[in-house]
């Protein structure tokens, strides 16, 4: 009996479980990315008068991000707690867990008293918060990434580079819903949000978390790990097994650097340049709403190019696209101009830093076999992280403050992180055509040299 043709259209079952962990990935790490955006976009309008206030302007702004790189330097920490369990225990348990540690953080600093009300202890709490975010961050993106790819090898393998690219998708929607909600609140009086208005992005972080532990409780643990937890497991954890041969890590790690700088410098530190340059808040909020925009369209073409050409060619494009752009990007933005704002960021982060972001999921992934992979995945990736973007706002900062206000610095910087990831992409060796089931039957690559060219 011939079937009919609507079942012959009906998806399989794990074709539906793909979609569904798709949408997981995309939900919750856009609600992690809104709760960790929003400190950084909130730090650059009000954190230095409202937790720092004895400090001068300069050196408020300086310290709030310093808060912002507090959290970064718990990423690679929580990569390697998380990943530790992700691989012992699995991946969906940990992703419900980073996830709720994310918005139940986001939502306390919501409520913190200011230096006014509790003195030294509103930096204090508001560090400790950071680095739980930090924590939960830092293993987020992993299990996130983790479960997409390994259940697209199973029913489209050859497209992982496009269905990562859902997980990959949750930093500019985390941004364009942190950046909106910013937006509306700062359009009240000044007065009024330094008193309340600022608290308003954090709070309604629990009504995200509501929505992404709903979907991600309907998702199917990892066939893979799944398979994998039936063999013997090793004795040594994972982390030991993956610091043994370091060098993928490593490569891990500077592969990301360049998105990671340009990322950060061109998002939350671009906030605080631009209304220091004599822009509004709505006016940079609104450029950043936009770019986020256009990384959306971006990320998912980069990410399945990545497929047809490969993972090198498409990071290595957008890492020279990012120096190239570095200088000009400066000089639009110093224009005074919010269309020349817009088409800055837009180039800057929209194109050139999404064209680098989008294939890493895929791309981390493959370089580690399945027991380790959450470990080693997450601990490189968290480590780009913490080089490339945790403590560039803070240098640029700094910089900016002894060159008299030049932009030259940053840009530097943005050339700098560039560089690093497009030497590292030409010592890599290229992994979009290997399937994750043959690196699982070993614990890293499946030779001390099996991410080199």
């Amino acid at each position: 009996m011939q079937p009919s043709p609507t079942s012959a259209r009906q998806p399989s079952p794990d074709t539906r479980q793909l979609r569904r962990v798709a949408l997981s990935g995309l939900l919750g790490t856009a609600v992690e990315f809104y709760d960790f955006l929003v400190y950084g976009t909130v730090a650059a309008l009000v954190f230095g008068d409202l937790f720092f206030p004895r400090a001068d302007p300069a050196v408020g702004t300086i310290a709030a991000f310093g808060t912002f790189a507090a959290g970064y330097v718990a990423r690679p920490l929580g990569g390697i707690v998380f990943g530790h369990f992700g691989d012992r225990i699995g991946r969906k348990s940990m992703m419900l867990l980073t996830m709720v540690l994310m918005g139940c953080g986001s939502f306390l600093i919501g409520l913190l008293p200011t230096y006014d009300a509790i003195g030294v202890w509103a930096p204090v709490l508001l560090v400790t918060l950071r680095v739980v975010q930090g924590l939960a961050i830092g293993g987020e993106w992993g299990g996130a990434t983790l479960m997409v790819v390994e259940h697209a090898e199973r029913t489209q393998g050859a497209r992982r580079g496009l269905w990562s690219s859902f997980t990959q998708l949750g930093a500019p929607l985390g941004s364009v819903l942190s950046a909106g909600v910013v937006t509306l609140v700062s359009t009240l009086p000044d007065d009024e949000f330094r008193a309340w208005g600022w608290r308003v992005p954090f709070l309604l972080s629990i009504l995200l978390l509501g929505v992404g532990l709903f979907v991600r409780l309907k998702v199917a643990e990892s066939p893979l790990f799944a398979q994998a937890k039936q063999q013997s497991q090793p004795d040594r954890p994972p982390v030991v097994e993956v610091l043994r041969r370091p060098k993928p890590v490593l490569l891990a790690a500077c592969v990301g650097i360049g998105a990671f700088t340009a990322q950060s410098l061109l998002t939350g530190f671009m906030i605080s340049y631009a209304v220091d340059h004599g822009y509004s808040r709505p006016q940079v909020l609104t450029a950043v709403t936009i770019t986020s925009c256009v990384a959306l369209v971006v990320l998912p073409t980069a990410s399945a190019l990545s497929d047809r050409v490969g993972r090198r060619p498409v990071v290595l494009a957008g890492a020279v696209a990012s120096a190239a752009l570095a200088f000009p990007v400066l000089a639009l933005v110093n224009s005074g101009s919010p269309g020349l704002l817009i088409l800055a960021l837009a180039l800057g982060h929209g194109v050139a830093q999404s064209t680098m972001y989008g294939p890493l999921g895929a791309l981390l992934s493959e370089m580690f076999g399945t027991r380790v992979r959450y470990t080693g995945a997450s601990l490189g990736y968290q480590a780009a992280t913490l080089l490339g973007a945790g403590f560039s706002p803070l240098i640029a900062g700094s910089l900016l403050a002894s060159s008299g206000g030049s932009s030259t610095p940053v840009s530097l910087l943005l050339c700098g992180g560039a560089a690093i990831t497009a030497l590292t992409v030409w010592r890599l060796r290229e992994t979009h055509t290997d399937t994750l089931d043959a690196a699982a039957s070993s614990t890293t690559s499946p030779t001390p040299e099996g991410t080199l060219r």
